[in-house]
């Protein structure tokens, strides 16, 4: 690796830290002062409201995402073809198309919740047990491990799927963002329909996608989390008072 490459590498990482802690500050100060409440008690929507929350999720988007994101994104800075000068362009575009993908997906979040306020609080304790047993579900399946396999193997991706230049930083964050997004929607719905944005909640489910990403025998972390979803979800359904405990536990979003 050229000395060029070795500090773009480095600068990337750099950032990428720099950016996650400054999401992940604003998520805990918005809960621990409520400045976010309004993320579960939405009623009628309006744009202004719509603007606010995709916001909000954008911002709590990189906190939770780009942890997991970031051997990915590094090894493809440090693969940039110029050996004297890398151009961070391609880097910073790869970023960001991840970042504006997961953030959009605030949208159907909103719209959920606007659904969500208008049921009565027996029948959401079983959509929310609903919610949990599908997810469980989904953490199974063989389209969460073929997404989480490509999320685990930045080697084998940008060997698949490289593309020099700005446009290969579009495409390629694209596409990571798109297995991202397929390995782990289910768990975000979660995140909205039983914990309510709490931070608790957020913590979880941010270090269940690291641990699924990152860590050895991830496929089997993915698996254990799913099954533990399902039994939760069983419980609710049994209990629906269950509910209203776990969307009690910790500050709203």
């Amino acid at each position: 690796m050229s000395a060029g490459r070795d500090r773009l590498s480095v600068l990337t990482y750099a950032a990428l830290l720099v950016v996650a802690a400054a999401a992940w500050i604003h998520v805990v100060w918005a809960a621990v002062t409520d400045d976010m409440a309004g993320m579960d008690m939405v009623m009628t929507p309006t744009v202004a409201g719509g603007l606010a929350y995709v916001g909000a999720w954008g911002v709590m988007m990189a906190a939770m995402m780009l942890p997991s994101a970031m051997p990915m994104i590094g090894l493809y800075a440090a693969t940039q073809r110029n050996p004297a000068i890398p151009s961070p362009l391609p880097v910073t575009l790869f970023v960001a198309i991840y970042l504006v993908l997961w953030t959009a997906t605030g949208v159907p979040m909103y719209l959920a919740n606007v659904a969500w306020s208008a049921i009565a609080p027996r029948p959401r304790a079983y959509v929310a047990a609903v919610v949990l047993v599908g997810a469980g579900l989904f953490q199974l399946t063989p389209l969460k491990q073929a997404c989480l396999a490509r999320c685990r193997s930045p080697i084998g991706f940008l060997l698949g799927r490289w593309r020099a230049g700005w446009r290969g930083g579009l495409a390629l964050g694209w596409a990571h963002a798109a297995y991202c997004l397929g390995c782990c929607w289910a768990l975000m719905i979660v995140l909205v329909a039983a914990g309510a944005m709490g931070l608790s909640w957020v913590l979880l489910i941010a270090g269940v996608v690291a641990a699924e990403k990152l860590l050895p025998r991830g496929e089997w972390i993915a698996r254990a989390a799913g099954v533990l979803l399902v039994l939760l979800g069983a419980a609710v359904a049994v209990r629906p008072e269950l509910a209203a405990m776990l969307r009690g536990g910790g500050h709203p979003m």
